[in-house]
């Protein structure tokens, strides 16, 4: 029986070229790489009926399979198997850091698909997400702020996001952040969408609002820069990967209010 076979080596997933400058995941009956006594081959819910398994290889070995990194089999890859992708690199990741337990320090092993038990102690652990909140602040119908994280290896733009903290709800969540890294308020605040986040376990959950007072104070921790920018003049954008480009493209084909 034919399965998807993803296969990862360090940070970047194993491609199939297809021709015409095209990929796909591996579907074979066997691993299409060399497979170790110690490699773990972790099974992954099925894609349209279809088998997933997902490991790890320490090196590229002598393969047709080419070698990308995740963000770039956005653009390679058919959504579904980019999606499907995304989900096994959070379970590699997972399964990576949880070797022993946290309690007692005992080895972990697999208990389902998604949990792991201690040999000693019992203590059961799943994979945890990191849920962030981003969102797109109008000032007018012509205007949204943006902004560069340090963090950013691009020379692009994006949206004010961060994690939710403990007790919070998620539009408290928003309005903290906009605080703390512009000293704006805001309001009216309506979610957009979510997007899973596999780098390395995250889900983002998209807002939009409006600007509703204060003078903006860039937090330098976190921000290079921001402002506030026309429709007529943007500038770079997030790739077309990300829910920050998604909720722009989304405001630039909203009429006027």
């Amino acid at each position: 029986m034919k399965r998807y076979y993803f296969v990862f080596c360090k940070d970047s997933l194993m491609l199939q070229p297809t021709g015409d400058d095209t990929y796909t995941i591996p579907l074979c009956e066997e691993p299409p790489t060399e497979i170790k006594p110690w490699t773990t081959m972790l099974n992954v819910t099925p894609l349209d009926g279809v088998e997933v398994k997902a490991y790890e290889i320490s090196e590229p070995t002598a393969t047709a399979l080419e070698a990308f990194p995740l963000r770039q089999c956005y653009y390679k890859l058919p959504e579904a198997l980019y999606l499907k992708a995304g989900k096994c690199a959070e379970l590699l990741y997972w399964h990576r850091n949880t070797k022993y337990c946290g309690v007692c320090g005992g080895q972990m092993h697999f208990h389902t698909d998604i949990s792991k038990r201690c040999e000693m102690c019992g203590k059961e652990v799943w994979p945890q997400l990191a849920t962030a909140v981003i969102v797109l602040i109008r000032r007018g119908d012509d205007e949204i702020l943006m902004a560069r994280g340090r963090n950013f290896k691009s020379d692009h733009y994006g949206l004010i996001a961060g994690f939710v903290e403990t007790g919070e709800t998620l539009e408290e969540a928003v309005r903290r952040e906009v605080m703390e890294e512009t000293g704006l308020t805001i309001h009216n605040i309506r979610y957009f969408d979510s997007q899973p986040w596999p780098y390395p376990s995250g889900l983002m959950v998209g807002f939009t609002a409006d600007y509703a007072g204060g003078t903006l104070h860039v937090q330098r921790e976190e921000l290079k820069k921001a402002g506030w920018f026309h429709r007529s003049n943007l500038p770079k954008l997030p790739e077309k990967l990300s829910i920050a480009r998604r909720l722009i493209d989304a405001w630039l084909t909203e009429a006027p209010r």
